[in-house]
């Protein structure tokens, strides 16, 4: 995790003659993190480097930090099937753990079969936990934690979790717990924690986070929302699932969908349309919980969203051709017949959204678990179905601050689709006040002494290192008045030294 940091207001002229005085007799001003390891840019006043701490803005007693987190992202169809010990091997090369990342949201498709008594009937609990159990192992099994100690609240649904959070008190600048785990949770040290979990028949959302993090930012306004609209507009065999979070002051939305099949000309459109009905039936209320910050309330109201999942659009294009093409492994010319990037380039669907270039071979349809073999290839098994290859699973993106570092899929053979996987780096912002400001701010060290030390020399450096202490509290006073006391101390115990 990297920072990056601007003032938010200009240095005020005493400041400047501040800098120029002390860098005049050979010392250099910086603000410490209290090790005083963070100093100015000899080149610049108003801007920090990367591993700076703070940002103090010279009038208006608060500042703003750009800090930034790798996100994975990673949707997979896995085709009905319950989770296996085995598949340990294939999720951890799937969340690529060598390079890992901050927060971790994994989307699923078909975690139950799509027959019509998981449809219809009561939701079934016991898949969501198996597999936020292999995930939970997955991601704190080199630390030898249990699978899962979540920070988070249960809701009416057995299936569902979500972090309630914390809120800062920003006069005492501590943290304050709204919901407190039991001591039993708290006894475990897990580097990752489930902050949200939501299952819809099939479609399945888990988002970790880790631990340090938890302590180091405010996490609020953890929501979740699902949307059905499969058979006959409303059942939940298609739809999908979405949480909302804010770190700090920027607010995330992640949104895993499955939406309508089909290849057949005009299935686009019916995918087209379930698209917006999600966009319009998604929301994340206020409840009586809520804390005092304001969240968004619909999806595009984030300022960072992604979307990913078993998005269902096909190639328009003939199946030997598109076959003939994935093994030329021309994904240049295979992309200029998705339905996907035509559909948002006509605007009919995602318009001003992104997606990373396509580098890897379509994601859809294998003849079967175990198989690396596209259905309805050479040699064809008696009575399979012919599906052209296509890249029915994808991510994408909208917001600022927002840069994807690599786009991929894995070669797990558990199901007929193969996971995928995107990772960004995301800015978020934290906003600080003067008292947590001045809790972290040293002041310049003083000018070295004179070389001839007469007795009129000691009295002119007194007086200078006097006066340039009072110029420096009048400073702070102004910019920062609750640093008054802090500053004051310290300028009657140097007076006195």
């Amino acid at each position: 995790m990297e920072f990056k940091g601007k003032f938010v207001a200009r240095p005020s002229r005493r400041r400047k003659w501040l800098i120029k005085w002390t860098r005049r007799e050979g010392r250099e001003p910086h603000l410490s993190d209290g090790e005083g390891n963070d100093e100015w840019d000899n080149n610049s006043v108003g801007e920090f480097s990367k591993d700076d701490d703070l940002v103090l803005p010279a009038e208006s007693g608060s500042c703003i930090q750009n800090n930034k987190f790798r996100v994975f992202v990673g949707t997979w169809n896995v085709a009905g099937r319950s989770p296996l010990g085995s598949l340990d091997v294939d999720l951890d090369d799937w969340l690529n753990l060598k390079d890992s990342a901050d927060i971790y949201v994994l989307g699923f498709q078909e975690i139950v079969p799509l027959k019509a008594k998981n449809v219809v009937g009561a939701e079934d609990e016991i898949p969501a936990h198996k597999w936020n159990s292999l995930i939970g192992r997955t991601l704190n099994k080199k630390w030898g934690c249990p699978w899962l100690t979540p920070l988070v609240h249960r809701s009416s649904s057995n299936d569902d979790y979500w972090y309630q959070g914390t809120s800062y008190n920003f006069e005492n600048a501590k943290p304050v717990v709204i919901d407190q785990p039991s001591q039993e949770v708290s006894s475990f040290s897990n580097e990752y924690k489930l902050m949200a979990s939501k299952k819809m028949v099939g479609v399945f959302i888990s988002v970790w986070m880790k631990k340090d993090l938890l302590k180091k930012y405010c996490v609020s306004n953890v929501k979740l929302c699902s949307v059905a609209c499969g058979i006959m507009g409303y059942l939940g065999n298609k739809g999908a699932v979405s949480v909302s979070m804010s770190i700090e002051g920027t607010s995330f939305c992640f949104i895993a969908a499955h939406l309508a099949s089909g290849e057949k000309t005009g299935d686009e459109l019916r995918r087209n349309y379930q698209v917006s009905e999600i966009f319009r039936r998604t929301s994340f209320p206020r409840a009586r919980e809520d804390d005092d910050n304001p969240h968004p309330l619909t999806i595009l109201g984030h300022d960072q969203i992604f979307w990913f999942g078993d998005l269902n659009y096909r190639l328009c294009l003939e199946d030997s051709l598109a076959r003939k093409l994935v093994q030329n492994k021309d994904w240049r010319a295979l992309q200029e017949f998705d339905q996907l990037r035509k559909e948002r380039e006509s605007g009919g669907v995602f318009q001003g959204w992104r997606e990373g270039g396509i580098e890897f071979a379509p994601t859809y349809k294998y003849s079967s678990p175990n198989c690396n073999r596209y259905s309805g290839g050479f040699p064809s098994r008696s009575g399979e179905k012919i599906r052209t290859p296509a890249w029915c699973d994808r991510i994408l993106w909208c917001g600022k601050g927002v840069t994807q570092l690599s786009y991929f899929r894995s070669e797990s053979k558990f199901s007929d689709h193969r996971p995928v996987s995107a990772v960004f780096s995301t800015h978020i912002e934290v906003t600080k006040s003067a008292n947590q400001m001045a809790s972290t701010v040293s002041l310049p060290p003083t000018p070295p002494p004179l070389h001839h030390q007469t007795t009129s020399g000691i009295s002119q450096e007194i007086e200078c290192k006097t006066t340039l202490l009072k110029l420096l509290v009048q400073d702070y006073e102004a910019s920062a008045p609750r640093a008054t006391t802090s500053l004051g101390s310290w300028l009657s115990s140097e007076q006195h030294s």
